[in-house]
């Protein structure tokens, strides 16, 4: 799905039914200001994240134009970090529970996984319940429109009952009348059964048809309130899929379940490789000259190639975590875009309204000028 098929299933168009109601317009203009405020803290903490994406990319960038004797040194204490890496997995002998790709992954997000675990279970738990929240009123908007159709052809049914039990009683009249006038028989009995019927039918046929206009309208009315509840649904639902879908790609996982499992096994070989270090000197040593190297060109995080330094010696390695960082960019660029694309698509539509409606309670001045101060906004 693309990010304008995204934005339009999003949206989706209130009746001029509820225009005309000002309460209805301003809690619709109300919840668009909820939903600005919602985008613009995502917003926020995406353009954090790509920013410091970015500068891992800028550090690659720094270390690929290294002068070759220098770059020869950092290889050369990388290469020594990288053996002894491979000594102390030899040493522990135990099968590796998550892949250093993952590690230094996880490492570097180590503060935010519990949170993100967290998050993303909650996100799950929420999308589900969303889906089946969009599906049940998907259903309910069909099913008051089918039942408005129904109650449509019912009119145009009894309409043309009408007609014909009109045209029924005028033959009827004329048969009598010449019973009555030529033939000189008495049909006092028969004109009463007559108008009887006629008047039960007329009776029951405006009883029907007018129970049936009150039915064509309250469907209506809930059909449209579906709509409405439906949008609010949709948007969240995109939302949310977005970033559950994005936190699934970032950690290369399924669900919360396999984060979960990656964190507990990223906890016990943290214990493994820190029991192991105490007693691992030219690690230490080797370690903190590589710091020391990479320090002297100012990066922004030196101490993540420190679990990534086969990547500083094998170009192949460093090609990966490059494109690694890049497809993450790129997905936070999309979806700085689409929040970015939503917040300015919301905001035309409560402006259109306030002007169209003039409705500017403390309440709604209130969240407007709130927006307008955000960053994002300016």
């Amino acid at each position: 799905m693309d990010l304008q098929e995204s934005m339009q299933q999003t949206i989706e168009g209130i009746s001029d039914v509820d225009l005309n109601d000002g309460n209805k317009v301003q809690h619709y203009i109300l919840d668009r200001c909820e939903q600005i405020i919602e985008a613009a803290k995502e917003l926020e903490e995406e353009k954090t994240e790509y920013k410091i994406v970015t500068e891992y990319l800028n550090d690659i960038q720094t270390l690929e134009e290294l002068p070759e004797n220098a770059m020869a040194e950092i290889r050369a204490a990388a290469e020594n970090v990288s053996k002894l890496d491979r000594l102390r997995d030899e040493y522990k002998n135990s099968e590796k529970r998550i892949s250093d790709v993952q590690f230094a992954q996880i490492q570097q997000e180590e503060e935010r996984i519990p949170d993100a675990i967290r998050r993303l279970q909650t996100n799950e738990t929420y999308q589900n319940t969303v889906k089946r929240d969009m599906n049940y009123l998907e259903g309910e908007k069909t099913e008051w429109y089918y039942n408005k159709l129904e109650l449509v052809r019912q009119q145009k049914l009894l309409k043309s009952l009408s007609f014909v039990l009109f045209g029924v009683f005028i033959v009827i009249m004329a048969v009598l009348m010449v019973a009555q006038f030529v033939l000189y028989l008495d049909t006092t009995y028969i004109w009463m059964a007559v108008f009887f019927a006629a008047a039960l039918g007329a009776v029951g046929i405006f009883m029907k048809m007018s129970a049936n206009q009150k039915e064509i309208a309250r469907s209506e009315i809930n059909m449209n309130h579906a709509i409405v509840l439906l949008n609010k649904v949709k948007f969240k639902y995109v939302n949310v899929t977005n970033a559950v879908d994005y936190a699934r790609e970032k950690f290369h996982v399924n669900n919360a379940y396999e984060l979960n499992y990656l964190w507990e096994q990223y906890l016990n070989e943290v214990k493994e490789r820190e029991k192991f270090q105490q007693t691992n000197d030219d690690l230490e040593y080797f370690n903190g000259k590589l710091i020391r190297l990479l320090k002297k060109y100012r990066l922004y995080d030196v101490r993540v190639w420190l679990h990534q330094s086969s990547a500083l010696v094998d170009k192949k390695e460093m090609v990966e975590v490059k494109h690694n960082l890049i497809v993450r960019r790129q997905k936070l660029r999309s979806r700085i875009e689409y929040n970015t694309q939503a917040i300015r698509a919301h905001r035309t539509e409560v402006d259109r309204l306030l002007k169209r409606k003039n409705i500017y309670t403390p309440e709604i001045r209130q969240i407007i000028d709130s927006i307008d101060n955000m960053s994002c906004m300016k």
